[in-house]
């Protein structure tokens, strides 16, 4: 299979902290890769410096078979970042034309496109209304959809269900195993073990440091001998910790 996302021995430290130190991490093409962890371990820095927002220490990142930083490839991917990016004056429709006109969506398809995203985050009924008056969880379902715009061959979402509830996120992730399932790729942060249950890979970051290689999740239910993946993790960060 093709890594969508190679990163080999990836270091960053602000302030004299080490934030992320000798990181690696593949994404192979038709996976859905997830990475957890409590604040602070560093989720989203990897995710900056692997698409070249910071710069790194040392150590590469490979994307798409393109070496970061690269600003050209960046339309490619599906990016939906922890804190949303959104026109707040403009219309959920309005921010949807923008971004999928800068990812090059022309005005054939650009309708089915954004209609197509917007239901799978439920948000067909709020499309007229102004980014302003969208509650938290409305404005993430909308970071979501952008992402989703021109169907990407890989997706890469920091926490993308922070603020949604249950049957919504149950939703969401039936989509993205439809994504998968066409052989787009997904690199997913999450703080829901259920959702990590839904990973082909997930590892687990702490201090930095991925304590965990990345397996499948009944492979590490196994190799640690417990029935969640939410289980492997408490005591693997016991067992790191002691």
């Amino acid at each position: 299979m093709q890594d969508l996302i190679s990163i080999e021995n990836l270091k960053k430290c602000f302030d004299q902290q080490k934030v992320l130190n000798q990181v690696n991490l593949k994404v192979e093409t038709g996976e859905i890769v997830g990475l957890i962890g409590p604040s602070g371990a560093g989720k989203s820095t990897l995710i900056k410096v692997m698409l070249g927002m910071e710069k790194a220490d040392d150590g590469a990142a490979t994307v798409l078979n393109t070496k970061m930083p690269n600003r050209q490839i960046l339309g490619n991917i599906g990016y939906m970042a922890q804190t949303d990016a959104l026109y707040e004056s403009l219309t959920g429709q309005e921010n949807l034309e923008f971004f999928g006109i800068m990812k090059g969506l022309n005005s054939q398809n650009i309708a089915s496109e954004i209609h197509a995203a917007a239901v799978v985050v439920d948000l067909v009924n709020d499309l007229k209304k102004p980014v302003k008056s969208y509650s938290g969880g409305m404005k993430r379902r909308l970071s979501l959809a952008i992402a989703l715009l021109n169907q990407p061959q890989l997706l890469v979402l920091d926490e993308p269900t922070v603020g949604i509830d249950p049957a919504l996120r149950r939703q969401i992730w039936h989509e993205l195993d439809k994504i998968r399932n066409t052989g787009r790729s997904i690199l997913i942060t999450t703080h829901v073990m259920d959702e990590a249950e839904l990973t082909n890979r997930v590892a687990l970051l702490l201090n930095g440091k991925i304590i965990i290689a990345f397996a499948p999740p009944r492979e590490l239910e196994k190799k640690y001998q417990v029935k969640t993946i939410e289980d492997v993790f408490l005591k693997a960060e016991r067992v790191t910790i002691n």
